[in-house]
């Protein structure tokens, strides 16, 4: 990826999202995956996602205008959301999470792409991660993994910080209501995921822990074969506000990684998988 933006972006990367140009075809694609998502995620989803969901009035029909959202959200926690023209470089995705702005594509995927899609569109990135920038705590933890990130470009350890947002921001699971829920942006826009996450006996999910989850390589093309499972948001917000990164960077380097699909001496298993999704679909490659 070229570190110069696209001549029709900004220096930081954004673009207007041109919401008048969104087709009413476009917009029933939005209304669509919006009524399936949270028919399904009614009893799955924690809480503070679905509180979102109301703060944020994302309920009203058709693709978010992002100037109105952003006004809704900013009352609610300091954050706002700016469209980009698709995935921005590192070192420009940290430095607009530090400063409290979300970056979301504005392309929506078509009709027949309604469960899966390669690139993270307008809806994974709107539905999936903005209502929990509602909620103070958990956009504290964002923006504090922002001002991170920056750091962990000085230390050559964005692989190992991009593990800690995939396993909570992207496919997090959390306690709530006497068992899990679902926060991750990545399972909650999913129809599939949203009922794999839970359901299936083959993943495992194992209790948060950060050197962990940085030792832990991760799939972006499948079903995650582990997931890890928070107590709370402000578990996530305490852990990474009062750690110091630069010497765990420098022990884990020391470190191999740990197998995908792995329970490691130490882990807090809550449910031990089966993996047999996972084989089931090496063997279909082969």
């Amino acid at each position: 990826m070229t570190d110069l933006p696209p001549p029709h972006a900004a220096a930081d990367w954004t673009v207007p999202q041109n919401w008048a140009d969104y087709t009413p075809a476009e917009h029933a694609v939005w209304d669509t995956l919006f009524a399936r998502q949270t028919a399904l995620l009614k009893d799955r989803a924690h809480p503070a996602f679905l509180d979102g969901l109301d703060i944020l009035a994302l309920s009203k029909p058709g693709i978010p205008d992002f100037d109105e959202l952003s006004e809704r959200l900013h009352a609610a926690t300091g954050w706002s959301v700016v469209a980009v023209p698709g995935l921005v470089p590192d070192e420009v995705f940290y430095e607009h999470l530090a400063n409290r702005r979300f970056v979301a594509g504005s392309f929506i995927r078509g009709a027949h792409e309604l469960d899966y899609l390669e690139a993270p569109d307008v809806f994974h990135d709107v539905f999936g991660h903005v209502p929990l920038l509602s909620q103070p705590v958990f956009a504290d933890y964002m923006q504090a993994y922002g001002q991170g990130g920056l750091r962990a470009m000085e230390h050559g350890a964005i692989g190992r910080l991009a593990r800690l947002y995939w396993y909570t921001v992207e496919f997090g699971l959390i306690r709530a209501d006497g068992g899990l829920k679902l926060y991750g942006a990545g399972i909650v826009s999913s129809h599939g995921e949203s009922r794999f996450a839970l359901d299936d006996p083959s993943p495992n999910r194992i209790g948060f822990d950060l050197a962990r989850v940085m030792r832990t390589p991760y799939r972006i093309d499948d079903y995650q074969q582990g997931y890890f499972v928070v107590d709370s948001f402000d578990q996530l917000l305490r852990t990474t506000l009062d750690t110091d990164f630069a010497p765990l960077y420098a022990d884990l380097a020391t470190l191999p990684d740990l197998d995908i699909a792995e329970i490691a001496p130490g882990d807090t298993v809550i449910t031990r998988g089966s993996q047999a999704y996972a084989r089931t679909r090496e063997t279909d490659v082969a």
